[in-house]
């Protein structure tokens, strides 16, 4: 007989509009009002948009342009990355007066093991409830919380009654929740893919768990598995309080097009410079390099070299660019340029436990 999967009470805490609110709470001027973050109305690209700009459609990653056309009245503010790590640790120190288990996905949200938490709270909800608050009196942020059996879950749940809010999926709710839920608002399934997964009659959970693994696998690839486990409630991964960065980069948009490789030397020694003092900061060093190239029709293309040992110099990382870059003709005119490192000296190697094909959901679990 099977023994039931083991439960945790994992909290996704997600801050709202964090950018953008740490732009309005240091102007007031600018509460209140739409806001744009890292965007200009000319060439840039929008990081950040506060509610009150989201309201005309204006999203992250969206054309500066596109978004002056939509929100008429957007006000355009620099990103000050150096303000959101600070907020973000005093943020990091209050998630660490409960847990030790601690796994940050970005400088504005989270995971939390709270299954055993140092203020010995059964409750997920209310650590949850408490947490929220204490961002918002200590802080001056608001903050959205999903709480649930597993880290898909959570996630998924932080996303329901934001602004400010928090949503709990209880274990004996877990395989409902899931069934109803609409396919596009599954955590790893974007667009592209939701779009196939119409074309093949999935429109929801429920739809999904009709799906045989072999059908998935076959449509979808490794991914297929993961589509087949989480629609189970199935999702092993631990939350892990020392993520190990994939690769490293750094990118520039530029103010005009680029045409010509030449143009494009002077950029890329620039962004070598900052990809070196990241990879310095992080003691980090890696083997395959991969070039950016946006173009100015916003057709994307990467191109890769992987070499025998790994490099952290910048005069290295600038020779595979530029070997890179002159690999083969350039499509278009160009907007903006990246180099990351991939292939790294912190990669470990990882092997997950094959999940178990059914969840209990009959556990007495406070929540």
């Amino acid at each position: 007989m099977e023994k039931p999967l083991p439960l945790r009470k994992i909290i996704h805490v997600d801050m709202d509009a964090f950018y953008a609110s740490v732009e309005q709470m240091d102007n007031p001027e600018l509460k209140g009002k739409p806001l744009a973050v890292g965007g200009s109305e000319k060439r840039g690209v929008v990081s950040a948009a506060s509610y009150e700009a989201r309201k005309f459609g204006v999203r992250s990653a969206m054309s500066g342009c596109l978004a002056k056309k939509n929100c008429p009245d957007i006000i355009f503010v620099r990103p000050r990355f150096d303000r959101y790590k600070e907020i973000s640790y005093k943020i990091r120190q209050i998630f660490l007066d409960y847990t030790d288990l601690v796994e940050p996905l970005s400088l504005d949200e989270a995971y939390l093991d709270v299954t055993e938490n140092k203020k010995g709270n059964p409750s997920a909800t209310m650590i949850a409830t408490e947490i929220r608050k204490r961002i918002l009196d200590e802080v001056g942020l608001t903050a959205s919380a999903g709480i649930s059996v597993n880290k898909f879950i959570a996630k998924i749940a932080s996303d329901y009654n934001k602004p400010n809010g928090q949503k709990t999926i209880e274990p004996n709710e877990v395989i409902e929740f899931l069934e109803n839920l609409e396919i596009r608002k599954f955590y790893g399934v974007g667009k592209v893919t939701t779009q196939r997964m119409y074309q093949l009659g999935i429109f929801t959970g429920y739809d999904l768990k009709q799906k045989t693994l072999e059908f998935l696998t076959e449509h979808f690839g490794k991914s297929g598995g993961f589509y087949y486990n989480v629609v189970r409630g199935i999702h092993l991964s631990a939350v892990k309080p020392n993520r190990i960065p994939k690769s490293v980069g750094a990118e520039r948009t530029f103010s005009d097009n680029l045409s010509s490789e030449v143009f494009m030397l002077e950029r890329l020694e620039s962004i070598a410079n900052e990809l070196e003092r990241r990879l310095k900061k992080s003691k980090i060093a890696g083997k395959t390099i991969t070039l950016k190239i946006k173009y100015s029709d916003f057709k994307l293309q990467t191109r890769s070299k992987t070499i025998d040992y790994f490099i952290a110099d910048k005069s290295l990382i600038l020779e595979t660019a530029k070997e890179l870059l002159y690999q083969e003709r350039l499509q278009n005119s160009v907007r903006l340029l990246g180099i990351s490192l991939a292939n790294l000296n912190t990669e470990k190697e990882k092997k997950e436990v094959v999940a178990q094909k059914t969840v209990s959901v009959q556990l007495k679990f406070d929540f």
